[in-house]
């Protein structure tokens, strides 16, 4: 209210205080003066909105600005009359309400003082519902920033809201409603999107260098310049090859964009047989040309090392259809059977006479069609003809289907390219994150081990991880179910006998034979014929139960594979990188 209008109003002692603060006062510009009188707004319990402005003559200049009840005026007649609408009309808001702030700039300065204050209502005032008042809704910054990293972390909208209003000790506290953050992430999508998803992309990862020197990308275009393939990985990526680069996941079957582009993550496994990313692509087709391109990109970014052992998506593929297909060919007993021929651990002659046996058995000819085709591909399959390849015991695609088990939870197929790659940096992010509270925690301890415990058990506590100390305690208590016969030597090497002692384990009689070098006392090398060193690089029950019958205490290098150890990152951090820890 105006000075001049107050005769007409019975103010109170505390009203009348208001409003000769407001009217004394100077802002140092119209964004100062529109804060300042919002702020009295929802101390009071009403909305405000910009309204009339006036220039100074000939310039660009603001001369005078007005600030009016957000109920100021009616909802125009033409609104009343329309015929046809599409939608229905909105909730009418405005009652005519006068009050208002105008303030005027005072000539030569960059002051702001009150020419007209009106602080009369034709309406209601309740402070309570101010959170829910246009005006007084807002992200600001910082909330924006947390809605953004909360949405990169997986959960949606309505969870966002449900955990900013906690943190902002609730609802009326947090400055805006779902409402508004809906419309935020809405807003976020389509400024970084509009058509040219692409190079968001590229300007994301133009980005990284600049944050990440050796940060790795590389991409292709067709000819009219569209983003083809692309593959990044990060510094940290890298360091993992160099310890971990013996057993590569490269998995091609995800598609979680709405492009439904092949999403392929090359997936390893660290020193704790956990999670780990080496890179990341994505390519237009699936095409031999497009993963050529994507295989060269990744040797390209490891600096041409290439991995011991490669895992794809093929075999996975191929065991799902056969476990759906079993069951629409095959009934038990020879479901059973044939289950046999997947999973039993035999050696290739043993299963070419198995799969004699078997067609015999049932009677299956050669016009048996899925039979025929089964065997065909049985190299694909069969336990007989992966075993003894350094998989470090993990079967077909596990790993890979792990991390996607995590990716499901945080992806979807609406996602654009910019929301997949934020999205797989922010999975990378939290993997890298457990590893580090894993690694700390290692660092500090020392498994647990009894005190009459075999020493070899207590020596292997020192060194390996914890959880592939826990394998190796495994092996080292199953040894004592062996027994070593005998040894011959020859051309510088001892050959051992290890048999299952018997009735031990319920088992017939097993025999194995370990064949060892020794340099003057000390053992330098060790092969053990069920191979589980050089497949899994974790010494076998034969092996710890020759080194108990040869008196060992310490387990020897040689049976050793430093990549499940404490060590393995030190052993294989890069020059440029040395000072980097997961």
């Amino acid at each position: 209210m105006s000075v001049c209008e107050m005769d007409g109003y019975n103010a109170s002692l505390e009203e009348m205080e208001e409003y000769h603060m407001m009217v004394s006062q100077m802002f140092g510009s119209v964004e100062e003066g529109y804060e300042q009188y919002n702020s009295y707004a929802k101390s009071k319990g009403f909305s405000v909105r910009l309204d009339d402005k006036e220039y100074i003559s000939g310039t660009t200049e603001l001369k005078r600005r007005r600030f009016c009840c957000s109920k100021e005026g009616y909802r125009l007649e033409k609104y009343f009359v329309a015929k046809d609408q599409i939608r229905e009309p909105r909730a009418l808001t405005r009652c005519g309400c006068k009050a208002m702030l105008e303030i005027q700039r005072q000539p030569g300065t960059v002051l702001w003082f009150v020419k007209n204050f009106v602080d009369v209502h034709s309406h209601p005032l309740d402070p309570k519902q101010s959170p829910f008042l246009r005006s007084h809704r807002r992200l600001n910054n910082a909330q924006k920033a947390d809605a953004i990293e909360y949405g990169l972390g997986g959960l949606r909208t309505c969870q966002i809201m449900e955990v900013m209003e906690k943190h902002h000790g609730g609802y009326d506290q947090v400055g805006f409603v779902s409402r508004d953050l809906y419309n935020f992430f809405a807003k976020y999508k389509k400024k970084r999107i509009l058509g040219r998803d692409a190079e968001f992309v590229l300007n994301h990862m133009r980005a990284q260098v600049e944050r990440d020197a050796e940060f790795f990308f590389k991409y292709s275009t067709d000819d009219e310049g569209h983003l083809q393939n692309i593959f990044w990985a990060d510094s940290q990526s890298q360091i993992d090859y160099e310890a971990f680069s013996d057993l590569v996941v490269f998995d091609s079957t995800y598609r979680v964009n709405r492009y439904n582009l092949p999403f392929v993550p090359f997936i390893g496994v660290d020193h704790r047989r956990s999670t780990i990313v080496f890179g990341v692509g994505i390519v237009s087709d699936e095409t031999v040309s497009s993963y050529e391109w994507l295989l060269q990109s990744f040797v390209e970014a490891m600096s041409h090392k290439n991995p011991r052992s490669v895992i794809t998506d093929g075999d996975a593929a191929m065991r799902k259809a056969i476990k759906k297909n079993m069951i629409r060919h095959l009934r038990n007993p020879m479901l059973r059977d044939f289950r046999k021929l997947i999973y039993r651990k035999m050696g290739v002659y043993e299963f070419e006479r198995s799969w004699a046996r078997f067609k015999e058995k049932y009677e299956i000819t050669e016009q048996a069609a899925w039979m025929s085709r089964m065997y065909k591909l049985r190299k694909r399959w069969s336990a007989a003809y992966t075993n003894g390849r350094y998989f470090l015991g993990m079967q077909s695609n596990q790993r890979s289907e792990s991390l996607n088990s995590r990716l499901h939870n945080h992806l979807d197929r609406k996602m654009s390219l910019v929301d997949l790659v934020e999205h797989s940096e922010h999975c990378m992010s939290r993997i890298r994150r457990n590893e580090a509270e894993l690694d700390a925690k290692a660092a500090n301890s020392v498994p647990f081990t009894r005190i009459d415990a075999n020493p070899l058990e207590k020596n292997a506590a020192r060194f390996y991880t914890p959880k592939m100390f826990r394998r190796v305690r495994y092996c080292i208590c199953r040894s004592s179910a062996w027994e070593i016969e005998e040894h011959t030597e020859r051309d510088g090497l001892v050959t051992y006998r290890a048999a299952l002692k018997e009735g031990a384990e319920g088992r017939s009689r097993h025999v194995f034979f370990v064949e060892c070098s020794f340099h003057g006392s000390s053992m330098n090398g060790i092969f053990s014929g069920c191979r589980k060193l050089e497949c899994e690089g974790v010494p076998c029950s034969h092996i710890f139960s020759l080194l108990s019958f040869l008196g060992v205490e310490t387990i020897p290098p040689c049976c050793v594979r430093i990549r499940w150890t404490t060590q393995a990152k030190a052993a294989f951090v890069s020059e440029t990188n040395a000072n980097t820890h997961v």
